[in-house]
């Protein structure tokens, strides 16, 4: 955005600018999962959102950050599903297989934006002109958050000792393999997909008995 500052002098947003950023990033997700990143254009959006082009230019500085606010706003739509089941958890085994089911249940249920945010990574560069993927804008963040599970699992004494790195990014990996997968066959059953990543999981995490 231009200006944090509000017409009326206050810095915070109002209700209603709020829902006006929280409506064109509905339509920008909308317009890049069915058209791709390349042609959903500001003007297209702002099409879809019912408004001129200028009125997406009050509420954002350009193309680049209307990106990072749609990344943003998937992330967070993502977290507040995932988190309750997680934290309903008791056990680092339990909270790593509501992970696992909360991120394909989100994938099932919002379709437009695991497109968007495919279609996103693969077409976006950095500064260098050079392609950036979905590993700068998604990937490293929630690598990073998993560890951190692993890691109280490994203190909590549930889980063997394993380089955290490496399994979250395992983890992470097989999790949006699913998304591809979803692009080339819709009716894939994802409660089966999720019950088999669970028991890949907890044979490759667990302490084994003594």
């Amino acid at each position: 955005m231009r200006s944090e500052i509000h017409p009326s002098g206050q810095g915070d947003r109002s209700f209603v600018e709020n829902a006006r950023r929280a409506q064109i990033i509905d339509c920008a997700i909308d317009a890049i999962a069915e058209l791709g990143y390349a042609n959903a254009s500001l003007a297209e959006i702002a099409r879809r959102a019912g408004i001129s082009k200028g009125v997406i230019s009050y509420h954002f500085a350009g193309k680049r950050e209307l990106i990072g606010e749609i990344i943003g706003a998937i992330l967070k739509k993502a977290t507040a599903v995932m988190l309750p089941r997680m934290k309903a958890e008791r056990s680092a085994a339990g909270m790593l297989r509501a992970y696992i089911e909360t991120n394909l249940d989100f994938l099932g249920a919002n379709p437009n934006c695991i497109h968007a945010i495919m279609k996103i990574g693969a077409a976006t560069r950095d500064e260098a002109d050079q392609p950036k993927t979905d590993y700068e804008l998604a990937f490293q963040p929630a690598v990073r958050d998993l560890e951190k599970l692993l890691r109280f699992g490994q203190q909590q004494g549930e889980f063997r000792d394993f380089s955290t790195r490496v399994m979250a990014a395992t983890i992470r990996s097989a999790i949006d393999g699913v998304a591809f997968q979803l692009e080339a066959n819709s009716k894939l059953d994802l409660k089966a997909y999720a019950n088999e990543l669970v028991i890949l999981f907890d044979l490759a995490t667990r302490k084994a008995a003594k």
